[in-house]
């Protein structure tokens, strides 16, 4: 049987060797993080190709995180990591519903299903500032769809009833996009109305220039 000093010489150079994971991870994190907030971004700008490159960067470094970290879970599920998940595939899931595209696979981006699902919360809030973007060019067609896909996202989270410890906190995310939802609503409903009244208008204006 090994002595004492062995064992503690194996067990240092396991601990030193799993801080330096964590450093690379912190750092790996960081750098997804940055790539996805400018991914979503680019999307927001109607800069596809820029978007797209981010995207591309912030999965190499997803991957890169579960490759380094697969001796290490903990640290793989640690917050800061899952946060750094959590907002790439916020971004995967802006840059597809705003180009009108399917939702990406969770398993095809390589995130859980619990990061994923904090992700499509806070990508309907995205959403919600493309549909004023679009509402301001008066394209209520595409503020509908937007609309849609937030209700969507909304309807599915609303019956995840699963404990905090068990959904990262979800349950947070999901209260919060009920209010967005419904201020997404009555932002669309309001411009409805008003072109309702434009068209009113002009019909009148239209009628009285004939008289």
């Amino acid at each position: 049987m090994d002595g004492v000093s062995a064992i503690g010489e194996r067990a240092l150079r396991h601990l030193e060797e799993k801080n330096a994971a964590r450093d690379r991870a912190l750092q790996t994190s960081r750098t997804l993080i940055r790539h996805s907030a400018h991914a979503i971004r680019a999307v927001h700008r109607g800069e596809s190709d820029t978007a797209r490159e981010h995207l591309r960067s912030a999965r190499e470094l997803a991957a890169k995180l579960r490759s380094e970290l697969a001796a290490y879970p903990d640290l793989y599920h640690a917050g800061y990591t899952q946060d750094a998940l959590k907002e790439f595939a916020e971004a995967s899931i802006v840059a597809a519903l705003a180009a009108g595209e399917p939702y990406p696979d969770p398993e095809a981006i390589g995130v859980g299903y619990a990061t994923y699902l904090a992700g499509l919360g806070e990508a309907a809030g995205e959403l919600r500032r493309r549909a004023l973007d679009v509402l301001r060019r008066d394209d209520l067609d595409e503020a509908e769809r937007l609309l849609a896909a937030m209700d969507d996202i909304y309807d599915l989270l609303v019956t995840v009833d699963y404990p905090d410890a068990i959904t990262g906190g979800l349950r947070r995310i999901t209260d919060m996009l009920r209010g967005v939802v419904e201020r997404t609503r009555g932002d669309l409903t309001t411009t409805h109305q008003q072109q309702s009244l434009k068209r009113a208008l002009r019909d009148v204006e239209s009628r009285l220039g004939r008289s």
